[in-house]
């Protein structure tokens, strides 16, 4: 991670500790206090310094809108340009850029590995790991990969699966190595789930290594 990624990290990190400082009223902390209000404000942060960079020319940040959005059209062939809220997209920042040039499909297999933390807090300077499908520092010589579709490669459900990740998927080449961040309307929003709180922002590191068409025999690696 390079020293402006470095700087930002900090900047988020203590920003949401401020948030959660500036909410007790006694010497105990409360990891949750004003969740929501800290999660929020973590994620439109981190969407303007996205926005910001990318409009200084940086190719390490991309904001992508929720794939259930794509290809879509105004009703009735109007030319108003349609609007999303800004908790309709995740931010990505390119940790590492993969060789491959083709993305899985939502009806794709994936070869993936990932772990998935909340905002930082008072205990978790980093952010507290929920799940993760490797331990330590990412390293492709040792981290076995996950298999799994790419409607369903997301974590702690066992129901649905949240928008965010497979978004992710979808715009991820092989090889790809990301740090994704998912407002919590393209997570568990205000339901939450297992150790994940209501209305919480999640960010995922990932690192795409194959996908196999639903038709197909072969793992695509580029």
């Amino acid at each position: 991670m390079n020293l402006k990624s470095l700087k930002y990290f900090f900047f988020l990190m203590m920003a949401v500790i401020t948030l959660s400082s500036c909410s007790e009223d006694d010497a105990t902390t409360d990891e949750y206090a004003n969740w929501q209000e800290r999660n929020d404000k973590a994620f439109a942060d981190t969407l303007a310094y996205a926005k910001a960079q990318i409009a200084a020319g940086s190719t390490e940040w991309k904001v992508i809108p929720n794939y259930s959005l794509a290809n879509q059209t105004p009703i009735n062939g109007s030319q108003v340009a349609l609007k999303y809220k800004d908790t309709d997209y995740i931010v990505v920042h390119v940790l590492n850029k993969g060789n491959g040039n083709g993305s899985p499909l939502y009806t794709d297999s994936i070869q993936m590995s990932y772990r998935g933390r909340l905002i930082p807090t008072n205990s978790y300077a980093t952010g507290y790991v929920f799940d993760q499908s490797f331990t330590g520092t990412y390293d492709e010589t040792t981290a076995l990969p996950i298999k799994a579709k790419t409607d369903k490669a997301s974590s702690q459900s066992s129901g649905g699966w949240i928008d965010g990740f497979t978004t992710a998927l979808m715009a991820m080449h092989p090889g790809d190595h990301w740090q994704v961040f998912m407002p919590a309307d393209l997570a568990y929003g205000s339901s939450g789930n297992g150790s994940v709180p209501a209305y919480s922002m999640l960010r995922f590191e990932m690192v795409l290594k194959s996908y196999k068409r639903a038709s197909g025999k072969k793992w695509i690696t580029e």
